[in-house]
């Protein structure tokens, strides 16, 4: 009789997932403050010899027969660093939760204020880039996926399909990050073209070296942040669904629901 009892008895509500899914929540946060930190350093040491608009200041080659190469470049990179910070707060998820409302406009500097002014611009400069033909075609890839993503993002959010928009401004936002990641893959290229036995392919030809290095930092720092962050979606979206608590209503459908980026 005691065993039947038992067997009938509901659930306490001490089994409730809520602490496993508040500490899973703080888990996910947990790369936000260094996030903010690592992109707020990128743009102190990158954005202000562009700020005086001195082409000798600049800390890329510029080309001097395409007289347009140095304003498109800055403007990019105004805007780009427009879109870094935006970023930022656009997946800040307190800040989503409680203040949808500034989400929305921090949504919306980061399409119009940033990825889309610097992503045109970008087709203007990447096609003629000075460190080779190789640098050339991948941040040409990258400026068209970054503005194709941000567009899917933008259409998904309009048709209220935010599931789907979530899914992409997450891409997208991986992509705007490629230019943080691209620093510190080209530090490890060069330090690698610099070891004796990669340097000796390069019969002692420095300027073949650096590009090298230059193109294969331009690459995989888009590539290797898409392809973590197309694991990443992929892996939740097609996670089995949490079991609804007794205590709790269902909740709205994926494709209606607030987008929530972890």
């Amino acid at each position: 009789m005691t065993t039947a009892a038992a067997s009938t008895t509901p659930p306490s509500p001490a089994a409730s997932p809520q602490p496993a899914r508040r500490r899973r929540g703080s888990r996910q946060r947990a790369w936000l403050p260094p996030l903010i930190v690592v992109s707020v350093l990128f743009l102190v040491f990158s954005l202000p010899p562009y700020l005086g608009l001195d082409p000798a200041k600049a800390r890329l080659p510029i080309r001097p027969d395409y007289p347009l190469h140095y304003p498109l470049m800055v403007g990019h990179i105004l805007f780009g660093s427009v879109a870094l910070l935006a970023g930022c707060l656009q997946v800040w998820p307190w800040l989503r939760t409680r203040f949808p409302v500034v989400h929305r406009w921090a949504g919306r500097l980061y399409l119009f204020g940033g990825v889309f002014p610097a992503g045109v611009l970008v087709l203007g400069v990447a096609p003629v880039s000075s460190t080779g033909f190789g640098s050339a075609v991948g941040n040409t890839a990258l400026g068209v996926l970054w503005l194709a993503t941000a567009v899917a993002g933008y259409r998904a959010a309009r048709r209220r399909r935010y599931a789907d928009h979530r899914a992409w401004m997450v891409r997208n936002f991986a992509l705007t990050l490629s230019i943080v990641a691209n620093r510190v893959w080209l530090v490890l290229f060069l330090v690698l073209v610099e070891t004796p036995p990669v340097a000796a392919v390069f019969g002692g030809d420095e300027a073949s070296r650096i590009q090298t290095a230059a193109t294969a930092s331009v690459w995989l720092s888009w590539v290797a942040n898409l392809l973590f962050v197309e694991w990443y979606v992929l892996r939740r979206r097609s996670s089995p669904a949490r079991p609804a608590s007794p205590h709790t209503t269902p909740s709205t459908p994926s494709s209606t629901a607030p987008a929530r980026i972890p």
